[in-house]
């Protein structure tokens, strides 16, 4: 899947994975793609709540081997 950026949290736990990801989105235009990379197991319900609640969407998620990977679209806040 493409995005349009690109967040590296590799090796960071909670809840920075997700402090990082709400600055990175700010930056970005409504509708862009980021794909987040991400190494703690708590971003696999974080994420999910964070796109709920903001609202944004959560494209696609998959895992490979320890990685988490996600592909988010800004929504219109």
């Amino acid at each position: 899947m493409n995005a349009d950026s690109q967040l590296d949290t590799r090796g960071l736990r909670c809840p920075e994975p997700i402090m990082m990801l709400h600055k990175h989105v700010r930056r970005m235009a409504v509708g862009e793609v980021v794909q987040v990379l991400a190494t703690d197991p708590a971003t696999k319900r974080d994420i999910v709540q964070f796109c709920d609640f903001l609202p944004h969407e959560l494209l696609s998620s998959d895992t490979e081997g320890e990685e988490f990977h996600y592909w988010i679209k800004k929504g219109s806040r």
